[in-house]
């Protein structure tokens, strides 16, 4: 399987610059998993789709403001810093533009001094820098003052209201990155669904910078996926077992909530409550032992998320549909439109 069967010709004009209004008026293709059969709805009919006794999983992490510009404090140079992962209490692992300036023992001031970093290691591997910060209070009271949206490299406008880039229901703070499936919700629209007898349940992964990471090699099975921490709470667990006891399908909202269900259950040989890191890589072939079916938005060709939806709903079924997508002038990745496999 090579990483060059996932291409496909997108106009540049297709990727989505900013998120329409209201949320969920995008468009949502139905993909028939089985069959390949495709609808063409928008997102506020996907309650239609949905059945009593089903299962909504949502990932409730929260973006970070992770972009911030620190002054090195002996020469007064600027840097860029990207801060990607929380390691330990007050050290982040970060992305440092450029990074030549960021040496071992290099301090930094941020927003006036409101926040001081020191590089306190460097990755070899990656080139990723670790971070001791310091300040007066909260850090993320600090970042959510001085801080702006980590948003991915193909989105060049600027976002004028930092909550579009948040899912109405997110709330743990630790993201690099939204889970973008989860944007097209609105408040009504969960209160709808669940009013229609579908349960809701919330999962934690939080999203590393990895998702966006190119797959550098020929052969998709020599890609060294990322890692991510995740969060599986008891009371999800049991929501989950409880609808496939009763026949229901357990639908996961985005690639990660799907990443964490398939992880608990790979690791657990069942789902239950649980925490760690997962380096899950799916890719066709890959058995499924959880979701039944997956909300998603439209991924980067030759990524690892296409090779993800691929696996699940079959490779010539996703490509095709991405095909289609492309006729219908869909509009693509993370603010762009949706679809709904089932």
């Amino acid at each position: 399987m090579k990483t060059s069967d996932f291409f496909y010709d997108l106009p540049e004009e297709l990727i989505a610059q900013t998120p329409v209004e209201p949320r969920n008026s995008s468009k949502l293709m139905i993909l028939d998993k089985n069959s390949g059969k495709i609808q063409h709805k928008i997102f506020s009919d996907l309650t239609e789709f949905l059945r009593e006794g089903d299962c909504l999983v949502l990932n409730d992490t929260r973006v970070i403001p992770a972009r911030i510009y620190g002054v090195k404090q002996d020469t007064g140079a600027v840097v860029e810093f990207l801060l990607v992962a929380q390691k330990e209490n007050n050290i982040w692992e970060c992305l440092c533009k450029p990074g030549k300036r960021a040496k071992k023992g290099t301090k930094f001031s941020f927003g006036n001094g409101k926040l001081i970093g020191e590089i306190a290691d460097i990755n070899e591997e990656d080139g990723n820098r670790f971070v001791k910060f310091t300040c007066d209070g909260n850090i993320f009271t600090v970042l959510n003052e001085i801080g702006s949206m980590p948003l991915p490299p193909y989105i060049k406008e600027k976002l004028q209201d930092r909550e579009r880039y948040q899912t109405v229901y997110s709330r743990e703070l630790g993201s690099a990155a939204a889970p973008t499936a989860g944007l097209h919700f609105t408040p009504g629209m969960l209160d709808e669904i669940q009013e229609k007898g579908v349960k809701i349940a919330y999962v934690t992964l939080h999203v590393g910078l990895g998702t966006f990471r190119p797959v550098k090699v020929d052969d998709v099975t020599k890609h060294h996926m990322h890692t991510e921490h995740y969060i599986m709470p008891q009371e999800t667990a049991e929501i989950i077992n409880e609808t496939k006891k009763n026949g229901g399908r357990v639908i996961s909202v985005g690639t990660t909530s799907c990443r964490t269900l398939e992880s608990v259950a790979a690791k657990n040989k069942k789902i239950c409550a649980d925490e760690g890191d997962t380096s899950i890589f799916i890719y066709p072939g890959f058995e499924f032992k959880c979701i039944d079916a997956l909300i998603t938005n439209f991924h980067l060709p030759e990524s690892t998320l296409i090779m993800l939806v691929s696996a699940f709903a079959g490779f010539d079924h996703v490509m095709h549909a991405y095909n289609t997508a492309v006729a219908e002038k869909y509009r693509f990745f993370s603010f762009g439109d949706s679809m709904f496999i089932c």
